[in-house]
């Protein structure tokens, strides 16, 4: 007899599809407590495959056994359950709750679906996992390509954007055009001497701030990520800075006069490797040197989907691998005084 994918969304269902959750939560931490260093090295799409895989496992003599499909890749949710339950499969490789979420356009979504839960894995030690309803997580929105919500696990009741907003996740999510919705709410909380960044397709970013007016630590958080993302900044190029000016003024909201000189002022420096001192080093690479272990950290934070945009398609389980050999390809154009950039960066991120 043919399974029946037509769900009457009772409650009685839907309490029923939270204990498939909660069963999957047990089952994937015990198995994560085992195999620790195992899910410390799942990326992503490994780990989706995983809750899928107990998913099936758990819902087997209940109303959703042969139910379950693995959606994945450009689809959203990741996973459905009778056609109408979804998983959205997210994790972190921080010690944080948070991470940022699926875009709030939701031109992806798979029809049909109505009821989505977050499930959310902070992958390193100790390796944990949560589940919740979606709409109980998204506390804000951000901007990396599009406007995305933003995913927090430790939201307390009242604090989603839903809740800022005083509009429920279904009543935004069936406008005609919920970007314009969430704009038209920033443009109302602007602060005094704030400008408000508006395109017809509310893509870019929200509020525009000048780079001399950002914290010291703010900074360096942009000027670490453009080493991160882009790293022919160390090449020769003269067009070098272009991606990077493009995104910390459209992608992030941040003007910067001479994008040039966050990376190049004080000139040439000294650096000593394994006993030797390198002369008349550009100040360049002096300061990727110096933030080598924020890069790293950023690197490894850093959603597969978002890098690839910048660094285009690699092996997900070997971004530092990826980034090094970028770094080095760029580096060789350019007259560095016979440093070892590549050796100070695997003693900095393998040893």
């Amino acid at each position: 007899m043919n399974n029946i994918l037509i769900s009457s969304n009772s409650s009685a269902e839907n309490n029923e599809f939270v204990s498939l959750l909660e069963k999957t939560t047990c089952l994937i931490q015990a198995d994560a407590s085992r195999k620790e260093n195992e899910y410390l090295d799942l990326g992503g799409t490994k780990l989706e495959k995983k809750v899928y895989d107990f998913m099936v496992e758990v819902s087997k003599g209940t109303k959703f056994d042969k139910s379950i499909e693995l959606v994945s890749g450009q689809k959203f949710p990741d996973i459905v359950a009778k056609k109408y339950y979804g998983v959205e499969v997210k994790s972190t490789k921080a010690n944080k709750w948070t991470s940022v979420g699926s875009s709030i356009a939701e031109g992806t979504r798979v029809d049909g679906v109505e009821r989505i839960y977050m499930f959310f894995g902070k992958i390193c030690k100790p390796v944990e996992f949560v589940y919740k309803p979606y709409q109980e997580c998204l506390s804000d929105v951000v901007v990396t390509h599009s406007p995305r919500y933003l995913i927090n696990m430790a939201l307390p009741e009242g604090g989603t954007i839903f809740d800022k907003m005083k509009m429920g996740y279904d009543v935004l999510r069936k406008q005609s055009d919920p970007i314009k919705k969430v704009l038209e709410y920033y443009k109302q909380n602007l602060k005094p001497g704030d400008s408000f960044w508006w395109l017809d397709k509310g893509t870019n970013n929200l509020i525009i701030k000048a780079w001399n007016n950002l914290s010291m630590e703010e900074k360096v958080e942009y000027t670490v990520k453009g080493y991160c993302y882009f790293p022919e900044l160390v090449g020769k190029r003269i067009d070098k800075f272009n991606k990077y000016a493009v995104w910390l003024s459209i992608h992030q909201g941040i003007v910067c006069p001479n994008v040039r000189d966050i990376f190049t002022a004080g000139g040439q420096g000294q650096y000593i490797f394994n006993s030797k001192l390198y002369n008349r080093i550009p100040r360049i690479i002096i300061n990727l040197i110096n933030n080598l272990p924020e890069i790293k950290k950023i690197i490894k934070e850093t959603e597969y989907s978002e890098l690839k945009e910048y660094w285009g398609a690699f092996d997900e389980d070997k971004r530092y691998e990826q980034w090094i050999e970028l770094i080095k390809k760029f580096s060789a154009t350019t007259i560095h005084n016979n440093i070892p950039i590549a050796k100070i960066i695997e003693e900095c991120f393998f040893i």
